[in-house]
């Protein structure tokens, strides 16, 4: 698949654009674009310049209004610029009515979503759902591929000109191509499922969380693995298990992909063997990102995640990481806004958050290993806890944890 890919120009500069909607204002598409910037950055491309517009729906047409468009097109070929990303998903119409007005390269959100995912996967069983992914979304945009070729006219009902026939021609392939990559994922399916049950009846805890909140830092840490962990989106696809022990108790701990704002429908359907994972689980450790400016919409996203995939009634613990990059702006006294979440300091967020959740929350920094100690015993207690009830004659061998249970012994 080569659609989506454009790692072959790393330094390629990219025009973000993003709308202000009633749904949306404009502090809200900042951090958007900011997001989109992340994920352009991680795609290899360069952003150069944000492009945003006050509109009450996208132009079903090209999305921004006609000026904004042109205006966009002056800068574009004003600084060479050879990607133009929007930050939601365009339909058919819209993709080629951009390119053609623009004459580059344009990419939504989902196809740049895409293209990260193609790059990062390492497995077969990843390439394989990635692909699959890209030609689900590919399929319903096939029309614009061959905008080159003109449609003939005029010589009754049933002539049709070459652009249909090989438009036709490609459908064919591309559904032929879905169902094939379909029973493969079945087949990884029934393998992982065979995999999932030769682990007996441990205590299965899933790592989950929005994208780059340092879930994959976390398991190195816990599990003292090499998990490939960098601050850059989706560096983790393949899910990893590991069996790890605290105190004398042995459980499975899985570091899993990480979540992200309309993530695409393409790719949680086409993950589902990854996600099965997560919905088998037992205990799921929700890490959240504290020092993120958004992080409580983060929560709510991957909230939303779980409940799509089947998992949202699941036991959990809120991990707020990244403590050492928190930063607290004392607000003016004679500032009479409401507080942002710059302005609220970090001792008050722990008892907000600690009050609400009791003791099915804390705060750590997985970078600086301060708030280690604390989790590894609150998860030792909960595991035990799901353990018991499996195997009540155990009870006795698993008695609290003490301080020195927590010295290095694989944990």
């Amino acid at each position: 698949m080569k659609e989506f890919i454009i790692t072959d120009a790393p330094t390629e500069r990219a025009a973000l654009v993003g709308l202000i909607t009633p749904e949306q204002n404009e502090q809200k598409v900042e951090e958007y674009l900011d997001e989109l910037a992340f994920l352009a950055e991680t795609s290899g491309l360069e952003p150069a310049r944000r492009f945003k517009q006050r509109m009450d729906y996208p132009n079903p047409v090209t999305f921004v209004g006609p000026g904004k468009l042109q205006e966009i097109k002056e800068y574009v070929e004003a600084d060479k610029i050879g990607v133009v990303v929007f930050d939601d998903e365009l339909s058919a119409k819209q993709l080629r009515n951009i390119e053609k007005e623009l004459q580059v390269k344009v990419l939504d959100r989902t196809s740049l979503i895409l293209d990260i995912f193609a790059q990062r996967a390492q497995t077969a069983s990843a390439k394989t759902q990635v692909e699959l992914a890209q030609y689900q979304y590919m399929l319903p945009r096939l029309t614009r591929l061959w905008t080159h070729l003109e449609r003939q006219s005029g010589g009754g009902t049933y002539l049709r000109g070459p652009g249909e026939t090989q438009l036709e021609t490609d459908r064919r392939i591309i559904k032929a191509k879905i169902s094939h990559l379909k029973e493969e994922l079945q087949a990884i399916d029934r393998q992982m499922n065979t995999q999932r049950q030769n682990r007996g009846k441990l205590v299965r805890v899933a790592l989950v969380g929005y994208t780059n909140v340092g879930k994959s830092t976390l398991m190195n840490l816990l599990s003292k693995s090499e998990v490939f962990a960098e601050n850059k989106l989706f560096a983790t696809l393949d899910t990893t298990v590991r069996k790890m022990t605290i105190g004398n108790l042995p459980f499975l701990l899985s570091d899993t992909v990480g979540f992200i704002r309309k993530l695409p429908t393409q790719l949680v359907e086409s993950f589902k063997s990854t996600l099965d994972e997560v919905r088998e689980a037992d205990l799921l450790l929700h890490v959240v990102d504290i020092s993120h400016p958004d992080f409580e919409e983060q929560i709510e996203v991957v909230r939303e995640t779980l409940s799509d995939i089947g998992a949202k009634d699941k036991p959990s613990i809120l991990v707020f990481n990244k403590t050492d990059a928190f930063r607290f702006v004392p607000q003016e006294e004679d500032d009479l806004r409401p507080r942002s979440r710059e302005n609220i300091p970090l001792e008050e967020l722990e008892r907000s958050w600690m009050s609400r959740m009791q003791d099915n929350c804390l705060f750590i920094s997985a970078k600086e290993r301060s708030g280690i100690e604390k989790l590894k015993e609150l998860l030792y207690k909960h595991v035990r806890e799901i353990h018991i009830t499996r195997f009540p004659y155990n009870d006795f061998l698993y008695p609290s944890l003490e301080k020195e249970d927590l010295v290095d012994n694989g944990a």
